[in-house]
Order: C-alpha cells, then structure tokens, then sequence
C-alpha cells in the first residue's frame, strides 16, 4: 500500500511502470488537493482505464462525476464492513459500476 500526498504526486507514481504494475485498487476522495476528484479520476482513466478506483464522498457531492468503468462512488457516512466489503469486491473483480 502506497499513500499520495495528492493527485498530481499519485499521476506521476503510476507512470512508473514498476509501481503501476503492482497496483490493484485506488481509493480516492471527492475532494482532493489541487486537483479535484473528478479531474483526477478522468486522468487517472486515460491512463489506467481499467483501474478499479474507489471515490469516497458525502451523500450530498454527485456520484454523476464519476460514471466510468470500474470507478465506484462511495458516499460517507459507511461502515468499517461496507468498506471491506466493496474494497474487496472491487480487487476482485465484481465490483465494476458505479454504486
């Protein structure tokens, strides 16, 4: 497991192919520094387009941004279990629309 200190330094780790291609799953926030949640998962699509990427947000923020493949929104408040749950569904495979 690997943190980014914001969208811009997780862009550059994952074009490095050694770290990219150990890369499973990535959990992001709606709101991001600098870069905002849905200009960093478009980029973060056009590079890795089958990426399971798991966006955490309030119920209020609109899951509409994020209407890609493998990219799941996931409004806060949630429990401990939901999110192993759907993280796990996620790396494996069955988790593929937007929740």
């Amino acid at each position: 497991m690997r943190r980014a200190k914001d969208a811009a330094q997780a862009l550059c780790l994952i074009e490095q192919p050694e770290f990219a291609g150990g890369l499973g799953l990535v959990i992001s926030g709606h709101h991001t520094p600098e870069v905002g949640g849905p200009a960093f998962v478009g980029e973060l699509r056009s590079r890795m387009p089958n990426l399971p990427v798991l966006v955490i947000g309030t119920a209020r923020e609109t899951q509409a941004d994020y209407a890609y493949p493998r990219v799941v929104f996931l409004p806060k408040p949630y429990t401990s279990e939901t999110m192993l749950t759907l993280t796990g569904e996620m790396l494996a495979g069955r988790k593929s629309a937007v929740a």
